[in-house]
């Protein structure tokens, strides 16, 4: 299935929290960066990796180490409040950013920005959106990722919406989506209900 739903309890934990209309920005962050690194962690279990060996204090120890390129694009501006905790489990991780922004009268989503490394086709490229709600925004990052060559494309969001679900399923098939939680519908706004209302603006302050 290329829904996957993370039922971790520190995610759901982290979730009631962004939920809450009373949580501060300065708590919607912190909250924010606990469940991007759990989702993140969740969404990268099946990673290549390669053996190794390292030399600790006392004596030689096997170990793992990731074994994949890996390519992380936040959709801006809300996916950069993902950005910082996925690259703390992945420091080394390649970094683009698409920019889109969504006709509030009509939901359909413009691009202004598009900056992504070369080389994506052997890599895992891990986009990061916390809501995918229509799924306009979503497929539109998805075409400029295919068109820039890349193949292993997963999508981490926060809270997804049945209709988000069902056009990146239709035109991406292939395409894993990771989330905690799928709500029940769009509102008039195409906002997601019962969600948690607009996450870059509870993140940066700017209701």
């Amino acid at each position: 299935m290329p829904v996957h739903l993370v039922d971790h309890p520190l995610v759901h934990d982290a979730l009631v929290s962004l939920r809450n209309k009373h949580t501060p920005p300065e708590q919607f962050r912190r909250a924010a960066t606990r469940i991007s690194v759990l989702l993140a962690a969740e969404a990268l279990r099946d990673i290549t990796t390669a053996a190794t060996t390292v030399d600790t204090p006392i004596g030689l120890a096997s170990g793992l180490r990731i074994g994949a390129d890996v390519v992380v694009v936040p959709v801006l501006r809300a996916g950069l409040g993902m950005l910082d905790a996925v690259l703390e489990l992945v420091p080394h991780a390649r970094v683009g950013h698409i920019g889109l922004q969504r006709d509030e009268l009509t939901a359909i989503a413009s691009q202004y920005y598009s900056k992504l490394p070369a080389n994506l086709a052997g890599s895992y490229v891990v986009m990061i959106d916390p809501m995918l709600a229509t799924g306009g925004s979503a497929a539109a990052a998805l075409h400029l990722l295919r068109s820039a060559g890349a193949g292993a494309i997963r999508i981490i969001c926060i809270v997804a919406a049945p209709e988000g679900i069902a056009l990146v399923e239709g035109q991406y098939p292939d395409v894993l989506i990771y989330t905690p939680v799928i709500d029940d519908r769009l509102d008039e706004r195409k906002f997601i209900v019962p969600g948690l209302g607009d996450f870059g603006d509870r993140l940066y302050g700017t209701v």
